[in-house]
């Protein structure tokens, strides 16, 4: 079974930074391949980085779990300094998406 990534908001996919998906070769775009690495996915390793559309069509792309852990690391390192509710362990509670990428970390860290 495919490993979603924890309901990916939008918010979560800018901090992960996707590649343009303009240009993005064939195997990239239809999640055979990890968007990221190129490494070959199967269901069972593969994260669904959900339908993206774009001017050039709409692509499905999946990532490897290593670098999905990855980019939400550094994401999460980039955010939490200038995200308000992530300022206080009280409040981080509240932030979806540093908890979100903080689950796709702990999720796909392996």
């Amino acid at each position: 079974m495919s490993r979603t990534a924890v309901d990916i908001q939008l918010e979560v996919l800018d901090v992960l930074a996707l590649p343009a998906l303009l240009g993005l070769d064939e195997d990239r775009a239809a999640g055979r391949v990890c968007i990221w690495c190129g490494g070959p996915l199967t269901i069972e390793t593969a994260v669904d980085l959900g339908e993206q559309k774009a001017d050039a069509g709409t692509c499905f792309p999946r990532a490897c779990r290593k670098c999905v852990a990855d980019r939400a690391h550094r994401g999460l390192f980039a955010h939490t300094p200038t995200c308000d509710l992530c300022e206080t362990e009280a409040t981080a509670a509240n932030c979806t998406v540093g908890r979100s990428l903080y689950r796709l970390v702990r999720d796909n860290r392996r």
